[in-house]
This record gives structure tokens, C-alpha cells and sequence, in this order.
């Protein structure tokens, strides 16, 4: 969002002064446009790094403000959650060496972080797009990092939205969840890439950057996973747009746009078009102090900084940006990519940007004036589909079917090729990276699929926590030897060790449920922990709150002394007295009251909701494991 020092519009004063000032910057943008005012005839490109901080558990580590002040370098900064950071990286002229230029100075800053996390309770730093460790008692209010811009943007968007936020993403699997506050959109993290451009092909250029959105992400996508869930391939697009969508029931039913999207039609006449359609569609929500009158500045030659219209746009979250910047009085433009994860590794990373940023520059002449060639729907669908399936999307490009594969490999790479020698790339250089992203095709192991063929494997043998804990370690030890994804080998479960394995009940519980009514009948009790072969049956009542448990073993002593009694109700015979504890109660609590009462069953409650059962034969496993440890 820029400015730290914003505040939110109260009042219609606040609305009219920002807008007043919003609507002066536009004017001022209209003038440079008129008279040529932006620079033009160079390139440069830029990169952000998002990262997560991680504990010796690799679990979520809060420890982002420690961190930043030890490293005391202006390229690190804050983000969102407490549990990441940002690195800047200096703009390179788009000429040479310049990407694995790039790749040196974010190697030697994320060195330089990785000392001080490790000076710092021994944490780590890891590059993934949605981190697998993360689990809903982080995403709280208390780990919103303390700026004053972070709690305002947070307080007005649940106002507006009116309630708490909801979540609901399908995949393979299902997420369903409320949550209280705007963390989490930290669950996301990426690597921005900036493109400066020439005012004179804004429109082609920013159109173009859409219409390959969709091709592009399919081979970059490396977040499959949320929560322990299986999700999208690329769920951040989903994660991003819901976790901090402000529409309530009223914004529905006229079509309003959420602030987080893919855009809603081609530019045609203006690049200032996509400023004009974003006043137009959503309100302004924060403000600040402007010192500035954009338009009498850029008549006397000074380049304004438009401050209004930046803390606009930073309110929104396209996944290509246009961006305005100025710099020694001199103005540029830019299209900020937004789509491209943190991750796998920074080769991944690099090889990612060279792509993007050739298919930019290669832009076939035919593409011009691409709103007479294919819907925008058409660009927006394969996006969307993109996020879903990754590399095996198949896409509508301009009117004819292909694989995600042959679309990349025939068409977007030879563009590639072609746009970074325009460029004066280094062909070496060309030849090295563009080499990266055609060995993942040739592997289909994109970081998604590597995630979740791995998490798929380990489950077999391990318990969720255990499974997301070896993943994110794995991540970890093929970041440090920055290996890209395409050679990353399969985990092997044999010699894995998680430290603190076992020192909690929502490490070792069983959280995979079967539940039955109050006045559902024995017999189908019975018949359920039969052919599931589970011993222990939580009871819920009409509002799906858990009442009793009833385990096998009284169930079969009540029906030997009389088989009609199966035709009773669960609930005349269900245990009402069942012990709770919590997710975070510490696994020799639990052990202890299971060994020392006549208890064999644990309800793992957590904000009054049942999450999990912590059972006799979950105890003989964990036991067994930490004997082999």
C-alpha cells in the first residue's frame, strides 16, 4: 500500500478532499499521457521477494520485526503477517546479464537473512507460495504485523464487508472456514516482477500481458496446498481474492467486482482506462496527507508522485498491475506481474521472470488490437483454469484448443527466445533459464506437482502435521542447495525425523471424522465403526455440536444381552461424561488420563467445535514411532 501513514475515510469530508485529489492526479496522469511526458526509449526490470519465516519446527515464526531490525538493510521490509517479510531488489536495465544479475543480489540477501533468522531462535527463511505448516491459530489478529497502515486497511474492510470473512475453495478437497481478520491474504506469498514500458504501446503491451496470464501460470504454479488441504494448483488465486473480499449480499446482487481480480475487459483507447474503471468501480477506502497539487506540479516541470492515485490503486490487487513511479523527476510506467509464486527455488524464481518478461517483449505483431481477436472472457477463462489444473490445463488460445505443454513449448517459448534477444539478453543467458522451464515440462514436475505427489505419499505413513512439517523442511534443504524444482527428487519416508514430533495432541490425533445423531439408531452406530473399523463414534445434536461419544465396545456388550436393544437411539447409551482437551494439550497430558482412567477415547475440542479424537490405538502408533525415532 505504500505510505504507512493512511487513515480510514470517516467521514464525507475525508471522501471529498481524497477524491478531490484523486481526481487531480488523473488529470495530471491525462497531461503526461498528452504530452509525452513519460520516459520511453529504455527498459528496466524489478523483482520483490515475499518470504516466510519459519521456527526450528518449521512451523509459522513471528519473529519478522527481531529479524528486520538485526539485518538493518533497506531493501528488507515488512509485510502483513509477522511471520514474513519483503525483500526490494534494485532495478536492472533490461540488457546482458541481467536476470542472473538479479539471481546474484537475491541470493546474497536472502544469505544475509538466513544469518540473522538463525541468529534468531534458530529460524529459517523459506520461498513457497502458501507455506504447509500454516494453520488457523496463526492466521490471528495478535500476528498482523503493528503498523498503523496494516490495522487501518484490516478494521475497514471488515466494516465494510460487515461481519467476518468466509472462505470456501474447492479442490480435491474442500475448505470451509470464518475467519476475523484480512491475515489470511499472508498466507500468500509471491515474486513480483516489474517491466517498464513505453507509453506507446501501454495499451498492446498491458492487454498482451493478460491474454498469456493464464498459458504462463500453468507452469509456474507451486501452491497446492492450504490448511492440509489439497486445493487448487495455484490456490493463492483463490486464497487472495476471498480473504479480503469486501462485498456483502447487496455488492452481489448488482455485480460488483471484487477488489482482488483479473480485470473485467480489454484497454481500447487509454492505458489511463484502467485507472478511470477502478475510480469507477470501487470506492476509495483509506486516506492520507497530500501535500501535492499533481497537475500544477507537472506544468512547472516537476513529476508528480500522484499520491492519491497510488493509494488508490494499492487498495486493489490486479494480478497485472499497471504501476506509476517517478524518480529523479523523471516518470516511467510499468506492469507489475503479480501471479508468479515464491518458489520452489530461486532459479525457479528467475527462470519464471525471464519467461514472462521474453513473452512481453516477443509480443507477435498480430496481437495488436487484441479486443478484435478473443473475448476478454477468453483470457480471464484460461486464467482461472490455470490456477485450478496447472500444467495440465488445456487452453482456448484464440479460438483453437492445446495443452498447457504444447501451447508453452511451440508458441510462448520461440516468442520468449525472440523477445530476449530484441532485448540484448545474453543468448547464454537466454539458453540457461528458458532450459529450466523445459525441463519441467518435460517432468511435469512443476513445484505443485512435486507438493502433491509427495504430501500423497507421506500421508501413507505419517500424520498431516507430520507430513506438512517434512514437506516444508524438504522445501528448505532444496532451497539451500537452489536446485531447481525439475531435479528435485522424491522424499523418502525411511530416516524422516521432525524434532517436537509428538509434543501435542493435534500432532497424533486422528482428525479424519465419522460422526452419527443423537437419535440415530445403535445398529447403524455399529454398522459405521465396522466398516470404517474404527472403534469410537462422536454424537452431534441438530446443531452439529458434539453431545456424547460412543465407542464399539459398549455398543457389542449391550446388543450380546439383548439384539433388539440395537433398535435404540445413540443417545440412551453414549458416553455424556468424555474428557476434552484441546488441539495444543500437551501429548503427555493426554497420554496420562488415557493410562490412568478408565477413558480408551479423547474429544479434541477447539472454540467449542469438535476437531479431532485422540484414542488408545492412536496412542499405541505414536508410541510405537517415537520407540523407533
Amino acid at each position: 500500500m505504500g505510505s504507512q501513514s493512511v487513515t480510514a475515510i470517516k467521514s464525507q469530508k475525508d471522501r471529498k478532499e481524497f477524491l478531490s485529489h484523486l481526481l487531480n492526479d488523473i488529470e495530471a496522469f491525462n497531461y503526461m499521457l498528452v504530452n509525452n511526458l513519460f520516459e520511453s526509449g529504455i527498459q528496466r526490470i524489478g523483482a520483490e521477494q515475499e518470504l516466510c519465516i519459519v521456527d526450528e519446527d518449521f512451523r509459522p515464526s513471528t519473529n519478522a520485526l527481531k529479524i528486520l531490525e538485526k539485518i538493518n538493510d533497506e531493501h528488507y521490509t515488512t509485510e502483513l503477517a509477522l511471520f514474513n517479510l519483503e525483500i526490494n531488489l534494485d532495478p536492472q536495465k533490461l540488457e546482458n546479464n541481467c536476470f542472473s544479475e538479479l539471481e546474484k543480489e537475491l541470493l546474497l540477501l536472502l544469505e544475509k537473512g538466513q544469518k540473522i533468522a538463525e541468529e534468531t531462535e534458530n529460524n529459517k527463511i523459506i520461498l513457497t507460495g502458501i507455506l504447509p505448516t500454516l494453520r488457523k491459530k496463526d492466521l490471528v489478529f495478535k500476528n498482523v504485523t503493528p503498523y498503523k497502515r496494516y490495522k487501518t486497511i484490516n478494521n475497514v474492510i471488515k466494516k465494510i464487508r460487515g461481519g467476518d470473512f468466509k472462505l470456501h475453495i474447492q479442490g480435491v478437497d474442500e475448505l470451509i472456514l470464518k475467519h476475523n481478520s484480512i491475515l489470511f491474504e499472508a498466507c500468500n506469498t509471491s515474486f513480483q516482477v516489474h517491466l517498464q514500458i513505453n507509453p506507446s504501446e501501454a495499451i498492446d503491451k498491458y492487454n498482451w500481458s493478460q491474454a498469456i496470464a493464464g498459458p504462463l501460470l500453468s507452469v509456474m504454479t507451486n501452491s497446492p496446498l492450504l490448511l492440509g488441504r489439497e486445493l487448487w494448483s495455484e490456490t493463492r488465486i483463490a486464497l487472495f481474492q476471498q480473504s479480503i473480499d469486501l462485498r456483502n449480499v447487496s455488492h452481489f446482487s448488482r455485480e460488483q467486482k471484487p477488489r482482488v481480480s483479473f480485470g473485467s475487459d480489454w484497454v481500447k483507447d487509454s492505458i489511463l482506462e484502467l485507472f478511470t474503471d477502478d475510480i469507477s468501480r470501487y470506492p476509495p477506502i483509506v486516506t492520507s496527507t497530500f501535500k501535492e497539487n499533481s497537475l500544477d506540479a507537472v506544468k512547472k516541470g516537476i513529476m508528480p508522485k500522484l499520491m492519491a492515485l497510488n493509494l488508490h490503486n494499492g487498495t486493489l490487487y490486479k494480478w497485472n498491475r499497471l504501476c506509476y513511479g517517478v524518480a529523479k523527476n523523471v516518470a516511467h510506467l510499468r506492469i507489475e506481474n503479480r501471479y508468479i509464486p515464491s518458489g520452489p527455488s530461486v532459479k525457479d524464481e528467475i527462470a519464471n521472470a525471464l519467461l514472462w518478461v521474453g513473452v512481453m517483449q516477443g509480443m507477435p505483431k498480430k496481437y495488436e488490437g487484441i479486443w478484435d481477436k478473443i473475448p476478454f472472457e477468453e483470457a480471464k477463462g484460461n486464467f482461472i483454469n490455470a490456477s485450478r489444473t496447472g500444467i495440465n490445463t488445456y487452453f482456448n488460445w484464440f479460438g483453437k484448443g492445446i495443452s498447457a505443454k504444447k501451447l508453452i513449448k511451440k508458441t510462448l517459448l520461440p516468442i520468449a527466445k525472440k523477445g530476449l534477444l530484441k532485448s540484448n539478453i545474453d543468448p547464454k543467458e537466454i539458453d540457461y533459464y528458458l532450459d529450466i522451464i523445459i525441463k519441467r515440462l518435460e517432468t511435469s514436475n512443476t513445484g505443485s506437482q512435486w507438493l502433491i505427489d509427495n504430501k500423497r505419499t507421506l500421508r501413507k505413513e505419517f500424520s498431516k502435521y507430520e507430513t506438512n512439517a517434512i514437506l516444508t523442511q524438504q522445501i528448505y534443504k532444496n532451497q539451500q542447495q537452489n536446485i531447481s524444482v525439475d531435479e528435485w527428487k522424491p522424499i523418502k519416508a525411511k530416516g524422516t525425523t521432525i524434532k517436537k514430533k509428538y509434543d501435542k495432541v493435534y500432532k497424533v490425533m486422528t482428525s479424519s471424522l465419522f460422526v452419527v445423531h443423537e437419535n440415530d439408531l445403535l445398529h447403524l452406530a455399529l454398522k459405521i465403526m465396522d466398516w470404517k473399523d474404527i472403534h469410537h463414534l462422536p454424537v452431534v445434536n441438530k446443531n452439529n455440536m458434539i453431545v456424547g461419544i460412543i465407542d464399539k465396545q459398549t455398543v457389542l456388550s449391550i446388543s450380546d444381552k439383548d439384539k433388539t436393544s440395537l433398535n435404540k437411539t445413540v443417545k440412551k447409551v453414549m458416553n455424556t461424561n468424555y474428557i476434552k482437551v484441546t488441539p495444543e494439550t500437551p501429548y503427555h497430558k493426554a497420554k496420562n488420563i488415557l493410562n490412568d482412567t478408565d477413558n480408551s477415547c479423547l474429544a479434541v475440542i477447539e472454540n467449542e467445535k469438535l476437531v479431532g479424537l485422540f484414542t488408545k490405538t492412536d496412542l499405541a502408533k505414536t508410541e510405537i514411532l517415537k520407540q523407533s525415532i
